[in-house]
């Protein structure tokens, strides 16, 4: 029962941690300069990346997934959430803006970013793009 609860301990940590690292390293302007990932790569590279960067959301989802069963340990909901940002679908920048807007949500963040000397994000106002 202890080795359980030392793997759900370390999987709970490293989950947090990649999340925070992401945080911390996104750019201030982030979600107001949108861009292509891969936009000034060879077209071969950049389609490999695309594919690459899809096929690793969705391996994370499904990790996500297995962790959200119950007895397994993990955070399931916070991995989903990094695969879901990780795979490309119809409005997820409108999406991911949206939830990064709410105060509670960009107060919590811009606290981490702060936490490790990183300027705020700077959020476009609703209807702005």
């Amino acid at each position: 029962m202890l080795w359980l609860l030392g793997i759900y301990l370390l999987i709970s940590g490293v989950s947090v941690a990649a999340f925070a690292g992401l945080i911390v390293a996104l750019p201030p302007a982030y979600f107001c300069e949108h861009r292509e990932l891969w936009i000034d790569h060879h077209p071969v590279v950049r389609w490999i990346g695309i594919v690459a960067k899809n096929v690793l959301g969705l391996a994370i989802i499904a990790l996500g997934m297995l962790l959200s069963l119950p007895g397994v340990p993990g955070q399931g909901l916070l991995t989903i959430a990094i695969g879901l940002v990780l795979i490309d679908f119809p409005g997820k920048h409108r999406w991911i803006v949206a939830v990064i807007r709410r105060p509670a949500v960009l107060t919590r963040i811009n606290r981490l970013r702060q936490m490790f000397q990183r300027p705020p994000l700077v959020v476009p106002v609703a209807g702005q793009r």
